[in-house]
């Protein structure tokens, strides 16, 4: 399996960091990986801690020095930015002999395994409940990627549950849904890698609005994270220009699973419902 990112090893860790190390490891991933790209003396003083503090926080992480850490944030930081044609660059230059079909395959289920490893059973649960809560309406929004991921996950939560919008993936139109969010309202985003501007806005946004967010994102952490009440983080990368979104989808899928049979009463009736309709305009064949 890959390796685990700074920002997993920073979380995994947390309850065996002193007082001022959690306070250092915080300020770390607020602006996560830029936030350790500094001097020694810089992070240390943004998180109001000694460097000597800085020093034992890195070797506890498994680096040998603030030099090796931070090679390690520079790698994550490049990794973050590159475009389908630098990666499509690295993958041909690293290309095993083995057949696409098996190495695609190994990539796709160690992203799985990696993915379900840093999602805390809490979190999942804190998710499905604001997602089940009749009182909460539900907001969906993808960006240029991730909007297919949106379309797929509002179509399910909208047979499941009523009152589920589906947000315009053209970031002119957001300020009118914006403009309706209330306290109780849960807005679901889906953002990975290279993040998008308009989406961090709109996130922003809600958040001032009193809205929970629900991320899905990848292993490097979507900028929205700072606003999300549950961020649930994805391992994407593959021998492809593209990442692969199987992982988020998997999650996705779960969280939908998990809503629908809190609301099982609900969504049956509506079920049946909708299979009326269908029948009535006959949408499907049937032999």
């Amino acid at each position: 399996m890959s390796a685990k990112t700074v920002a997993e090893k920073l979380r995994a860790g947390t309850d065996d960091l002193t007082r001022s190390e959690r306070q250092l490891s915080s300020v770390i991933l607020q602006n996560y990986p830029v936030s350790g790209m500094g001097t020694i003396t810089a992070l240390a003083e943004a998180a109001n801690v000694s460097t000597p503090t800085v020093a034992r926080l890195v070797q506890k992480l498994g680096f040998s020095g603030f030099p090796d850490f931070q090679r390690a944030l520079r790698a994550e930081l490049d990794e973050k930015i590159s475009s389908p044609l630098t990666k499509r660059a690295t993958w041909v230059d690293d290309a095993p002999d083995a057949h696409i079909l098996n190495r695609f395959t190994k990539a796709v289920i160690e992203n799985i395994g990696q993915s379900m490893s840093t999602i805390d059973p809490a979190d999942f649960d804190t998710a499905c409940t604001l997602l089940s809560e009749p009182k909460r309406r539900v907001f969906v929004v993808g960006g240029r990627i991730t909007r297919t991921l949106a379309d797929y996950f509002f179509l399910h939560m909208q047979v499941i549950r009523d009152d589920v919008v589906h947000i315009a993936s053209n970031s002119n139109a957001w300020p009118h849904y914006i403009l309706n969010l209330k306290p109780d309202d849960v807005v679901v985003i889906f953002d990975i890698r290279r993040y998008e501007n308009s989406t961090l806005r709109l996130a922003e946004l809600a958040s001032e609005r009193g809205a929970s967010i629900i991320l899905f994102s990848d292993q490097w952490v979507s900028p929205i994270a700072q606003h999300a009440e549950v961020c649930f983080k994805s391992h994407i990368a593959a021998p492809s220009a593209w990442d692969s979104n199987i992982a988020v989808m998997l999650i996705a899928e779960i969280v939908i699973a998990e809503v629908q049979e809190r609301n099982w009463k609900e969504t049956r009736q509506r079920m049946e419902a909708l299979e009326e309709m269908f029948d009535r305009t006959r949408f499907f064949r049937k032999f």
